[in-house]
């Protein structure tokens, strides 16, 4: 049993709650399934419950143990499994949290809302992907924030859960709400009934804004509700890899080489040494760059071996080919004049009568830069002007509350590529649609025949079948330069995904939006689900945490995301404590990803950068690309 485990299992005996804190690559999910394999042997009849981000998670841990005391979830179906049931609470909670304007979290109404307001539902409160507060529909984001509020208003709900579950674990605890941490560690803990609370995690792996990052107010001298055990060793780096991540700590854990013979940094019994290499260069050509010896055994067709890490998926979409769905989703240029309209009407206390046109608001708002008038310069260009005339005669009512995020296309955080309506997505209906689409056309081409089946009304009763159904794939695969709404309409008409409610819905309501991309290329959103699949070499700095490649390179380009990430300053010091902290954090996830080889590449740095490259890197392998 390793040595970590065991201490965590003092901390048990003594029924104390623990945090494991392990580097990158040293096994902390593997000491996971270690502690629950022991829990269920040392306590036949405990209940255990983990939690965990993705569903694709959630499989790899009930895979490796399978066992009927241990409930298995995200922390969001966990959450709700464990509320459901008290409805009058709920409603109760529900109503507070509207009312009180303080709580950003829960959408409000225009009116104070009566206590009795939900008394009439007839399913109760619900938790579904979508937020239809009248109706008592929370989603994702509200039922953390309800939940919290729940457990520190009823503290019999803490002595129900604590009975319920002698043991709950948490998987990658940084990334977890704060709210849900005190839940755990706050109200549980003024129940008098006895559990144990497991974290396991690594605080320089917190890269999501909305994680809490760390438990250290929970473990001062003062207030200590949970105690540290540190796993030091790292199975996955080369030698090199190691020492440079260990530069770039602040938590004081260092990592050094597995013992384990057997681990996948080993070989004949040694650490494998890798290589990591700093370029820089002011061609601006990154085919160049990538042309030159340094990567000459890189192969950039295989995308399980090797990775192109960005910041942004804004930086990626060109190389990939899905920009033209990215300009639609980010940078819609009438919808973001919209919203200056609205800043505008709010700043200056204007008073707008919303039952009129879009166009006669702008007018009578009369935006303007420098003296010029917004609306003249914006319809300057042939593209907004058509885009304009869509939303010009729409009630202003109407267009002030359309939206956009780039989210809705390219969210997969909480999905895997086998569950298209996974709870907390944020894709729309459309690219749900169209994921299914490409999803099956994937299923067939990769011969998983059963699935392909078992994921449309499609049938095979003869070998004609069989054909008609090859025929469909194969001329559904040619449709790349078709646009997305004969491909949606094929679909339909041949069977193999129809048109539903939620998308014709979606057609209905978001129709400005559907109008944009239904002219797209299919091809466009085909680039975007093999990228999005984890089927191209690109990736962003974010979604590759937890993943591992043999040979690695790290773009170093803000692109324009300056709020948060600052790659200059995390070589040369200054600007803000929270930007340098979460390109650390950043940096490093990027950097431990590398089974083999690490190269860093930075467009046109500066000497002051250079000379910190060598110091992290060493001076013979920072080199400049000519």
């Amino acid at each position: 049993m390793e040595p970590e485990v065991e201490q965590i299992f003092q901390h048990i005996e003594r029924g104390e709650n623990f945090l494991l804190s392990g580097g990158a690559g040293s096994g902390k999910t593997f000491s996971l399934v270690n502690v629950i394999r022991r829990v269920i042997q040392e306590n036949p009849t405990a209940k255990i419950a983990c939690m965990t981000f993705t569903n694709a998670a959630v499989k790899e841990i009930e895979h490796r143990v399978n066992h009927s005391n241990l409930s298995v979830s995200t922390i969001h179906d966990f959450l709700w499994n464990n509320i459901k049931s008290f409805q009058k609470e709920l409603k109760r909670s529900l109503i507070d949290l509207i009312n009180d304007i303080s709580v950003e979290q829960i959408p409000t109404f225009d009116a104070p809302v009566q206590v009795d307001f939900f008394d009439n539902l007839q399913e109760g409160v619900q938790y579904k992907e979508w937020l239809r507060l009248s109706e008592g529909i929370i989603s994702h984001d509200e039922l953390i924030v309800l939940a919290e509020h729940m457990y520190a208003t009823y503290p019999k709900l803490s002595d129900i859960l604590k009975d319920k579950f002698k043991f709950i674990f948490i998987d990658e605890y940084q990334d977890t709400h704060k709210k849900v941490v005190e839940i755990f560690l706050v109200h549980l803990n003024r129940s008098k009934r006895r559990n144990i609370i497991g974290f396991f995690g690594d605080a320089m792996q917190a890269i999501y804004e909305d994680g809490i990052g760390d438990l250290n107010e929970y473990r001062t001298p003062e207030n200590l509700l949970v105690h540290e055990v540190k796993k030091e060793e790292n199975r996955r780096n080369p030698l090199s890899v190691i020492d440079l991540a260990n530069n770039l700590r602040t938590d004081g854990l260092r990592q050094k080489p597995s013992k384990d013979e057997n681990a996948p940094n080993m070989i004949n019994g040694a650490v494998k040494q890798g290589s990591i290499k700093f370029l820089h260069s002011t061609t601006k050509n990154l085919d160049y760059i990538k042309a030159t010896e340094h990567f000459a055994d890189w192969d950039f067709k295989n995308s399980k071996k090797t990775k192109e890490l960005n910041l942004t998926h804004n930086l990626i979409a060109p190389k990939v080919g899905f920009q033209a769905l990215m300009e639609i989703y980010d940078r819609d240029p009438i919808l973001k004049f919209k919203s200056e309209i609205k800043k505008a009407i709010k700043d200056q206390r204007l008073d707008i009568d919303a039952s009129k046109s879009f166009d006669e608001v702008v007018l009578q708002v009369n935006l303007r830069s420098r003296g010029v008038s917004k609306r003249d310069t914006l319809l300057q260009d042939p593209i907004n002007i058509a885009l304009y005339n869509q939303l010009k005669d729409l009630p202003f009512a109407e267009v002030s509350v359309m939206y956009q995020t780039k989210d809705a296309l390219i969210d997969d955080k909480k999905q895997d590529e086998q569950d298209t309506n996974k709870k907390g997505s944020k894709r729309d209906y459309l690219i749900r649609h169209l994921f299914k689409i490409q999803f099956l056309v994937h299923l067939y081409k990769n011969k998983d025949y059963n699935e392909f089946l078992r994921r449309t009304e499609l049938r095979v009763t003869s070998i004609k079948d069989k054909k008609a159904i090859k025929e469909i794939i194969h001329e559904m695969d040619a449709m790349g330069d078709s646009t997305i709404q004969k491909v949606i309409d094929f679909a339909n008409q041949k069977g193999l995904v129809r048109i539903d409610e939620r998308l014709t819905k979606f057609m209905n309501e978001k129709a400005y939006l559907y109008g944009r991309v239904k002219e797209i290329k299919f091809s466009a959103f085909q680039n975007l689900f093999y990228y999005l699949e984890g089927f191209t070499p690109f990736s962003t700095q974010h979604k590759i945490k937890g993943a591992e490649f043999d040979d690695v390179l790290v773009i170093l380009d803000n692109g324009k995301w300056y709020s948060d990430y600052n790659f200059r300053n995390l070589f040369v010091g200054g600007g803000s404590e929270y930007v340098l902290a979460q390109t650390q954090k950043i940096f490093y996830v990027c950097c431990t990803r590398s089974k083999e080889n690490l190269i860093v590449y930075m467009d046109n740095p500066e000497q002051g950068i250079i000379g910190k490259a060598e110091q992290w890197f060493g001076k013979a392998n920072v080199h400049k690309i000519e």
